[in-house]
């Protein structure tokens, strides 16, 4: 990876880590402001063409990209959100911070609306700038990574809003099984497409990219549930589960994003599965940011054989190196500066 301060090392470690090996330290990915940053972009005409504009996202994704400095086993890459409008039939509205969604209530008496449709105007725009995305990256600049798309539990919290969704889902619960994995089957088909578009032209089709950055030498499928918050462990294995499994048939191993604290009364579940690799904790605003105090947890999670990937200050890793298992963790840190980079990973 053309951007990375040396790839075949982190490479190497990044393959350990996925592998269970024995590691020295955690694997740590660092990154500081780049010593001499790109000129900025301009910024777009739009919020739409933050997110859609094939000519310049990808501009924009180059000068982040290169505004960093990439080291310790950090992924260069960019957070390429338009995958948000591949949304099964909704309709997307933007902002210059997020994507979000119309929401109505549908008609219980009818089959579920939301399917994949490879015609839809919206899925046409992603395509297009992630084409362009993978143009811009050439064959191994960076990482391009799986497109981000939204599990089908979250987006139909989205169209229909969230009382309604948790309302249905007591209400009409046959229904509400059939719209997810009706939901889940187009997520399947709309990653698998365009997979099929990048696979033979991007060394690096594959992996989390811009936030939380992570590569492993197999593919494997980034997943979450933030609904799941308001979700009963009862009620997340009835709908949630189905779901997350045939993600996992479709696509292999799991890497999954754990929404804070109301997320957690589904650990027993998820730590079950032998197919889910990683899971990636991001603490509510109410708590303490990931460091030290949130130690049982990151304990049970790496009892249970899996990965702990967590966003963390520098003063945080000398503590949690001492106390975890380094083979099975990966650190997100942000340094001020590439002189403290390279002195925390030294």
């Amino acid at each position: 990876m053309r951007l990375h301060e040396d790839w075949p090392a982190a490479r190497d470690r990044l393959t350990a880590l996925w592998r269970g090996e024995r590691l020295d330290r955690p694997c740590m990915a660092v990154t500081a402001p780049a010593e001499r940053p790109p000129d900025p972009v301009p910024p777009p005409p739009s919020a739409e063409a933050r997110w859609l504009d094939p000519s310049w996202v990808p501009r924009a994704a180059r000068a982040s990209i290169e505004g960093r400095w990439w080291g310790g086993e950090s992924v260069p890459s960019f957070l390429l959100m338009a995958g948000w409008v591949v949304c099964l039939g909704g309709t997307p509205r933007f902002a210059d911070d997020t994507i979000w969604f119309e929401d109505a209530a549908p008609d219980f008496d009818s089959p579920p609306p939301w399917r994949h449709d490879e015609n839809d105007p919206w899925v046409a725009r992603h395509r297009a700038v992630y084409e362009a995305m993978a143009r811009e990256a050439g064959w191994d600049d960076f990482l391009l990574g799986s497109p981000l798309l939204l599990p089908a539990c979250d987006l139909l919290s989205m169209h229909m809003g969230a009382t309604r969704f948790l309302t249905a889902l007591l209400d009409h619960p046959d229904w509400m099984r059939a719209a997810i994995l009706q939901g889940a089957d187009g997520i399947v088909q709309a990653r698998s497409a365009l997979r099929a578009h990048v696979e033979e032209r991007h060394a690096y089709w594959y992996g989390n990219a811009g936030w939380m950055p992570f590569w492993a030498p197999e593919p494997f499928f980034t997943t979450q549930s933030d609904v799941s918050c308001m979700l009963s462990p009862g009620m997340f294995e009835a709908f949630v589960l189905p779901e997350l499994e045939a993600y996992h048939r479709a696509f292999g191993p799991v890497w999954y994003h754990l929404d804070g604290c109301d997320a957690t009364q589904h650990l027993p579940c998820l730590l079950s599965l032998p197919w889910i690799r990683v899971v990636q904790y991001t603490p509510t605003p109410a708590e303490p940011p990931n460091g030290p105090e949130h130690l049982p947890l990151y304990r049970r999670i790496q009892s249970a054989g899996k990965i702990v990937h967590i966003a963390v200050a520098p003063e945080a890793v000398a503590p949690l190196r001492a106390v975890l298992d380094p083979s099975l963790l990966m650190l997100d840190v942000a340094c001020a500066s590439v002189e403290d980079a390279r002195r925390l990973l030294a």
